[in-house]
């Protein structure tokens, strides 16, 4: 499989993105002909360049409003096409993309517009071309996949083909099935996109809101089983028009780009192993058991403040590192590593960030295979020197720039608790009835959360939830929960579109740090939040106005809001069943704790709270204006 990318998918300048796209290691480019125009080379320099930088051109797109013409108008059709050949013959581009009419004066027939297509076949021919021809969804004649073959069918031309584009197949709800049956030689070229699921006017959907495959609603794992089995092994490409994706960095939509074509492919071929593709061998996505640790990076009074939210917490001080200034804190299943390191990755990190979670440990079936995945879907690999008495623990970048641990039982990974660190020796607390991490909350601009999202289902045997709204009396921050199947692994995505939300003060006070809450679960939350109350624990304070809207929301006993109420705990509920939760106050300039209790089979996060939550937090937190000691 030669995996491809219209020009149009990502930002910049037609320069910046042939190095971000060769830097990710696709095989070719459409080059799409507005980027082309606003280069400065000539046809014959951009496409040397393009070569230089390993890339062949796949396509060469869009040539628009052909078919259908009569008169002065078709012969300038045609003029307009050997213009367009012969600069394609300097480029170097050997296949033209021909999109079916929306021009007014456009006759329809479909004889018609094959003895066009067919006419058009004889002088690509005559440079050594191709012409493949699509179906625009919103074609004023054609906009079927079905009709743009038969009139290639009808050209009969052998420089003639069809182009397939899964957007303006699946936005019309047509059976991808219907593929199947097309020659698999006769189809000369495939596009990819992605989109969620709106009902809107087609062509204003295609151009603001397509997105990478498995970022979106539509069935393109269906769309492309069904080109694979009709036996084409030519490029496959994506062409993406998104209006967040405009302002984005070249390389990271880029990686995006790779990693969604390569997962899919990875998919088609589990799904229909008798399909013969060639795509990068990888192991499947592996299954995430569960958050195996947290580390913060800290220094000074911040670390002993830690340190001290931790012990009224519930935590104990189980080991310190045989080598560094770190400590490991542990209840239950939930470990927290609190790293007060001079040098490395968690130095780097707390110079950058301040205090930070610069590390999440993820436990899964295989550590080995979770890497292997993750760099054949351009992950970045991340190793730093193994000290005395360390293990060597695999690991890549995270999406969001900090690091991501593996640890297994098959490989022995898991004694790295035992391997590493020396017990502290201070006296064993009771504990506070924590049992292990409920949850993640990351925290990126709202305008990457699909590349985040991506990164979590495309490595992980994860799934989405849908999009929330979390309402932020400065805002709307955006929510999307990744988990996996049995619920052990959960992450929060929160998109924030301005600084003036919580999130958003967040990433702009830690300077892009990703992870802005860590939940905790317990089975008991009143027996938890008394023990912590005991151990000295603060929870952060609610009104009593949200108690009294509980009590009507949902008609609790009296007695249960006055418990609620003394611990300040917050509730919600649905038809599956309950979710109690409270919060630490803010700490690090905007992390926090949540305990979280879940009953029956509720599967949110209390999205309904969040407003009055965010509230509480913005009372305590250092006033606007105000600036840092």
């Amino acid at each position: 499989m030669k995996t491809s990318i219209a020009t149009v998918s990502i930002s910049g300048s037609l320069r910046e993105k042939l190095a971000a796209i060769s830097k990710i290691g696709f095989d070719g480019i459409e080059i799409f002909e507005q980027d082309f125009i606003a280069d400065e080379g000539s046809p014959r320099e951009i496409g040397r360049m393009i070569r230089d930088h390993g890339l062949e051109i796949t396509l060469f797109q869009p040539f628009r409003d052909f078919e259908g013409l009569t008169g002065e108008a078709r012969r300038r059709a045609f003029d307009r096409a050997r213009c367009k050949f012969d600069t394609m013959v300097e480029l170097g581009a050997e296949l033209l993309l021909v999109c079916s009419s929306v021009h007014p004066e456009s006759l329809g027939g479909i004889d018609r517009a094959a003895q066009d297509l067919a006419e058009l076949g004889d002088i690509a021919a005559e440079r050594g071309l191709r012409v493949g021809y699509e179906a625009l969804a919103w074609g004023r004649h054609v906009n079927d996949h079905r009709d743009a073959w038969e009139i290639v069918r009808r050209a009969d031309h052998p420089n003639v083909g069809l182009i397939l584009d899964s957007f303006h197949t699946l936005a019309r709800k047509i059976d991808p099935n219907t593929i199947r049956r097309i020659p698999g030689d006769r189809i000369f070229f495939v596009q990819l996109a992605d989109a969620p699921q709106i009902e809107m006017d087609l062509l204003y959907w295609s151009r603001h809101f397509r997105c990478m495959p498995g970022e979106g609603d539509l069935p393109v794992q269906a769309f492309m089983q069904a080109v694979a089995a009709t036996g084409y092994d030519g490029p496959v490409s994506l062409e993406i028009f998104n209006d967040q994706f405009r302002g984005g960095r070249p390389e990271g939509l880029a990686r995006d780009g790779y990693r969604s074509l390569a997962a899919l492919m990875d998919d088609v071929r589990r799904a229909e192993p008798d399909i013969r593709i060639k795509v990068p061998d990888m192991p499947a996505r592996v299954a995430a058991q569960g958050v195996a640790f947290i580390e913060f990076a800290t220094r000074g009074e911040e670390a002993e403040a830690l340190a001290k939210l931790l012990h009224c917490m519930g935590f104990r001080h189980v080991g310190d590192h045989v080598s560094k200034r770190v400590a490991l804190w542990r209840q239950g299943e939930a470990r927290v590593v609190v790293n007060a390191e001079t040098e490395g990755f968690a130095n780097s990190a707390y110079l950058v960030h301040g205090t930070t979670v610069c590390d999440v440990g993820l436990s899964v079936s295989s550590a080995a295979d979770t890497v292997a995945r993750a760099l054949a879907l351009a992950a970045e690999p991340f190793e730093q020197p193994v000290g005395p008495g360390e293990m060597k623990i695999p690991a890549i970048r995270s999406v969001g720039g900090s690091v991501m641990h593996f640890i297994d039982q098959v490989s022995g990974l898991s004694d790295v608790w035992s391997v590493e660190f020396r017990g502290s020796g201070e006296a064993k607390p009771g504990g506070a009835g924590l049992t292990r991490i409920d949850h993640v909350a990351e925290t990126m601009n709202y305008d990457e959360m699909l590349s985040w999202s991506l990164f979590y289902t495309s490595i992980f045997d994860m799934e989405r939830t849908p999009m929330v709204d979390v309402v932020d009396p400065d805002g709307l921050v955006r929510s999307q929960a990744i988990k996996s199947r049995d619920g052990r692994t959960r992450i929060t995505l929160n998109g924030a579109e301005t600084h003036r939300t919580l999130a958003g003060s967040f990433l702009a006070e830690s300077f892009g740090g990703a992870v802005q809450h860590v939940a905790f679960a317990t089975d008991d939350i009143f027996a938890t939040a008394r023990a912590m109350a005991d151990l000295g624990f603060e929870p952060l304070p609610m009104t009593v106005n949200y108690y009294h809207d509980l009590r009507a929301r949902f008609g609790l006993e009296p007695s249960r809001v006055e418990e609620l109420m003394a611990f300040n705990i917050l509730y919600d509920e649905d038809a599956d069943g309950a979710f109690f939760q409270f919060y630490s106050r803010p700490f690090a300039e905007g992390l926090f704790f949540e305990v979280v209790q879940r009953v029956g089979g509720y599967d949110g996060y209390g999205a309904a709270n969040a407003p009055f939550r965010i509230a509480a937090q913005k009372r305590l937190m250092r006033p606007k204006g105000v600036p840092r000691k």
